[in-house]
């Protein structure tokens, strides 16, 4: 136990699905079974912290307050921030960092989403110095056709193949089953996979996540003050990473179309994505063989691949290997995604970092049903958001 450790006291959810309603009721309902979780009413929060969202109109750019009026005006400060998909874990920092200050004993931490029809695409407005609107409308660069590319790197790098690909759907779909929250609930198989359209060669409909409506909250708190309310042994965040890319980022990422020059200055022994978790990792004084669960960000099938060798748990070019022998599967080596990942929630971008702790939490205190990984007393959460932010979250108990 660290003295920068705080408690999870509480831990909500809004299903996912595709609803059409306004992004405060689901995250409402989130902040209310979080706070029913941690024993806690609304009006004992010292200090609320949104995870913002950029298409739900000015309430989503001040969600923090946002969400604090919805509940009831109680004087508490409020924060708001917007990450990309790494906003929860900004989110869940800045609460953090306001319970280790001595600012505050207990935080609410909320994010919430309402999504159009189909892939994301940029705000609205003509910004040529923008890069996110440049990618859409110089190249047509969708976010699928990145997920595309890094399947393709994949592939010539490492020799992976749509088959592999396939097996991740077919892994977190079965994980997914078991998971009231998750908004697709259903089966597949390879040929199922295999056989869907193709939407950014060699990536298919069911190698790529959905957009969604759903919302996740965050009930954390300081220690003592856990202890005060009979929480004795609760989940702890033992580090949260919100790193960004080092000088010079020799590999691309979204939304820019052309990676740092290395020519002068040589690329770093660590890439972007494997410097966030391991910058988790060096905060917990934890590393890979600690972990007993994960819950990574699988934008596509591909890309949860990469995901197991940034965090540490193979290296490069095994991630295939991982898969075929079940080691990420629940009751396998490590899980990975024992709550179904995005393939079965979809992407409600401020709330799913948030999600990926309400999973690892309920894992960690052997709530999590017929998912449940046995005997967890780590786990791992990793996603990233656009323009460099980097979120990975480690609970541990």
């Amino acid at each position: 136990m660290a003295d920068h450790d705080v408690a999870v006291l509480g831990v909500g959810m809004h299903p996912w699905g595709k609803w059409g309603r306004n992004f405060v009721e689901y995250g409402i309902v989130a902040a209310r079974s979080a706070l029913e979780d941690a024993g806690l009413e609304w009006r004992d929060i010292q200090f609320v912290s949104g995870a913002d969202t950029i298409r739900n109109g000015y309430p989503g750019y001040v969600s923090g307050a946002t969400f604090a009026q919805a509940l009831g005006w109680q004087g508490a400060p409020v924060a708001s921030s917007y990450a990309a998909c790494a906003s929860g874990a900004t989110a869940l920092n800045a609460a953090r960092a306001q319970i280790l200050g001595g600012l505050c004993d207990v935080a609410l931490v909320v994010g919430a989403d309402t999504t159009p029809k189909g892939f994301l695409a940029p705000t609205a407005g003509e910004r040529g110095d923008d890069p996110d609107w440049l990618r859409f409308r110089l190249l047509g660069a969708t976010n699928p056709t990145y997920f595309a590319l890094y399947a393709r790197r994949r592939m010539e790098l490492f020799g992976a193949t749509p088959a592999d690909f396939a097996k991740v759907k077919v892994k977190n779909a079965a994980h997914g089953l078991a998971n009231p929250n998750a908004r697709y609930r259903k089966a597949v198989t390879e040929d199922e996979v295999m056989a869907s359209p193709v939407v950014a060669e060699p990536l298919r409909l069911l190698d790529i996540c959905a957009t969604s409506d759903g919302a996740a909250a965050v009930v954390v708190s300081s220690l003592e003050y856990a202890q005060r309310r009979g929480a004795n042994d609760p989940v702890r965040v033992a580090a949260i990473s919100t790193v960004t890319p080092s000088y010079p980022n020799a590999v691309i990422e979204m939304p820019d179309f052309a990676t740092d020059s290395a020519a002068a200055v040589p690329a770093g022994p660590v890439t972007f994505r494997d410097a966030i978790a391991q910058r988790a990792y060096a905060e917990a004084g934890l590393g890979p063989d600690d972990l007993d669960v994960a819950e990574v960000y699988d934008l596509s099938t591909a890309l949860e691949l990469d995901w197991y060798e940034n965090i540490g748990l193979c290296g490069p070019g095994e991630a295939e290997k991982l898969v075929h022998d079940g080691a990420t599967t629940i009751g396998g080596r490590i899980p990975v995604n024992p709550s179904g990942g995005l393939a079965c929630f979809g992407e409600a971008v401020p709330a799913q970092a948030l999600a990926q702790v309400c999973e690892i939490a309920w894992q960690l205190r052997g709530e999590a049903g017929e998912r449940q990984v046995e005997g967890a007393k780590v786990g791992l959460t990793v996603n990233q958001g656009l323009f460099g932010h980097g979120s990975s979250v480690i609970l541990a108990r």
